[in-house]
């Protein structure tokens, strides 16, 4: 996804879901970014938009990815802008452009703009297997509600269950 984004659909959308991946924002939120939100910056705190809450975001990771997208940006720019003026680009476009992406690397699965907020939490579960950190990551109520988001299914606990040993 990452090469054909890059490939296909340009910088923008590559640089979007890269941070999609890496930090778990819901799609609003991070069409909401400026460049000056960013600019220099290893860890940025945004405001939810579905649950008010602050949320310390860490862009260690991709820092110089960022920074090397924003290099020729000005710091008022929306840091997704759209080519329709001064405004970040749209959820749909975000979409289709996702989409197209997919459909060049052959992924005919759904792909939505919350496919990426559900990617980091997938990835972040198997790698830390902390569904409690987790779902204080995303903001969600229950531990249940976190490990149905990410696909995690009775199936799966159940066949974990039978390998666990003491």
């Amino acid at each position: 996804m990452k090469w054909s984004l890059k490939k296909w659909c340009g910088e923008r959308d590559y640089i979007l879901f890269l941070i999609g991946i890496k930090v778990g924002l819901r799609v609003g939120d991070l069409l909401k970014l400026k460049v000056s939100d960013v600019k220099g910056k290893k860890k940025i705190t945004v405001r939810e938009g579905k649950t008010k809450k602050p949320r310390v975001i860490h862009l260690n990771n991709i820092y110089d990815e960022i920074d090397d997208y924003i290099s020729n940006m000005k710091t008022s720019e929306w840091l997704f802008p759209s080519r329709k003026g001064n405004q970040p680009i749209s959820r749909v476009q975000a979409y289709r452009q996702l989409n197209k992406a997919a459909e060049m690397v052959d992924i005919n699965e759904g792909i939505g703009t919350h496919t990426m907020r559900k990617t980091f939490g997938y990835w972040h579960y198997k790698q830390f297997k902390d569904v409690a950190e987790l779902q204080k990551i995303l903001n969600h109520s229950h531990p249940e509600v976190t490990l149905r988001y990410i696909g995690i299914t009775d199936e799966q606990i159940e066949n974990n269950l039978n390998q666990f040993m003491l």
